[in-house]
């Protein structure tokens, strides 16, 4: 395959940098800058790739001095997984009636029981606060 950008070819790291990692692809040079090994964070090169592992990259630019960008993690081809046929649901089972208590009135007057404890909680205690700066 021809050297174009947006190419996916294969090569084999010749040499690793703090920067970067120079791939061979069939006599020429590209680099393949540390941002664009994967799709994590690098903090370093070599937990990723060793020299001589063979990779795919994607050519992203060749300049007008011949310098080839290239990308790994932009080279990766990601296989299309088979899709599997959903479990089978039973939507027709009947539901459990909710017992009587849940209905809204019942549900709006505990919210209100609960309520007024909290508020007559709350006065107590602002009363306490207030009686204790007059003393």
């Amino acid at each position: 395959m021809t050297l174009e950008v947006g190419n996916i070819v294969e090569g084999t790291v010749v040499n690793i940098t703090n920067f970067g990692a120079f791939i061979d692809l069939s006599g020429k040079t590209g680099l393949v800058h540390i941002s664009e090994v994967a799709d994590t964070y690098v903090k370093d090169i070599k937990e990723f790739i060793k020299e001589g592992d063979k990779v795919q990259v994607k050519v992203l630019g060749i300049d007008d001095n011949g310098k080839i960008s290239l990308s790994i993690k932009q080279g990766v081809q990601i296989v299309p997984k088979k899709t599997t046929r959903p479990a089978e649901v039973e939507w027709s089972t009947p539901e459990k009636k909710k017992p009587a208590s849940n209905n809204f009135e019942d549900i709006m007057s505990k919210f209100m029981k609960e309520s007024e404890e909290v508020m007559s909680d709350y006065k107590k205690k602002q009363e306490v606060r207030t009686k204790s700066r007059r003393g």
